[in-house]
């Protein structure tokens, strides 16, 4: 006879069907029309209660890539969860007033206990995995951020999911560009935020992001010294009727 808990462990459904139909819904190249989310959000309600009944036990169970494909969607989930209680509102960090950050709000629900967004990030998804592609995956709803993905990050495609991420992402030229002429490399300031992360793989943040520019620009950065300077970061609310 199965037990309620190794039920749940079969019955979860790891291609997050719940969320796919979420994003699908709401979210286009232009960003997330949180208005809509707002006045119905059912869908996102219901996979944000399949991902809190998860025990952490049964989580622990499952290959590196579902755990990990499980806490980047969480993160996002919540993240729209969090916007769409609070819209209208033009940046994620008007929520919480002046003296609450909202990184910090208890609004991630996972194994019993409610948690911040800043928990789940620093202390279990950049601590456990070490994979700074994960930088190119959670999206804090700013269109400085990195696009949110169409679909829900998936255990069996994550590598290559995150893999198009950062290339996505690195591609966005008003964020990420290279001035050959006079050999500056304009970064997005996550790679400032996190430096640590990247270079924990390779030693610069050039050598880690040459890869990911045309073949062209990318030779180009092999040779010379290359000054890197950062671009702003947008924190105005990636709503897609903005």
């Amino acid at each position: 006879m199965l037990t309620n808990s190794s039920y749940h462990a079969q019955a979860f459904d790891h291609t997050h069907g719940k969320y796919a139909k979420v994003l699908k819904k709401y979210v286009t190249d232009q960003g997330v029309d949180y208005a809509k989310l707002k006045s119905d959000p059912i869908d996102l309600e219901l996979y944000l209660e399949d991902l809190s009944s998860v025990e952490e036990s049964e989580f622990e169970s499952w290959d590196t890539d579902n755990q990990l494909a499980f806490l980047l969607n969480l993160y996002n989930a919540s993240t729209l969860e969090l916007i769409a209680k609070h819209y209208p509102v033009k940046s994620i960090r008007k929520i919480g007033g002046l003296f609450r950050n909202p990184w910090k709000l208890k609004v991630v629900r996972v194994w019993g206990e409610s948690r911040s967004l800043d928990w789940l990030e620093h202390e279990i998804i950049r601590t456990r995995y070490e994979d700074p592609r994960i930088h190119f995956a959670l999206v804090c709803a700013a269109k400085g951020c990195p696009p949110l993905r169409q679909e829900p990050f998936i255990g069996h495609q994550l590598q290559d999911q995150l893999e198009d991420q950062t290339s996505i992402f690195i591609g966005q030229s008003e964020k990420n560009r290279v001035d050959l002429q006079n050999q500056i490399l304009y970064l997005s300031p996550i790679f400032k935020w996190y430096r640590d992360d990247f270079v924990g793989e390779s030693s610069t943040i050039v050598e880690y992001v040459r890869p990911y520019f045309p073949e062209g620009v990318a030779s180009e950065l092999t040779v010379g010294e290359f000054d890197v300077k950062f671009t702003d970061y947008d924190w105005t609310l990636n709503d897609s009727g903005i």
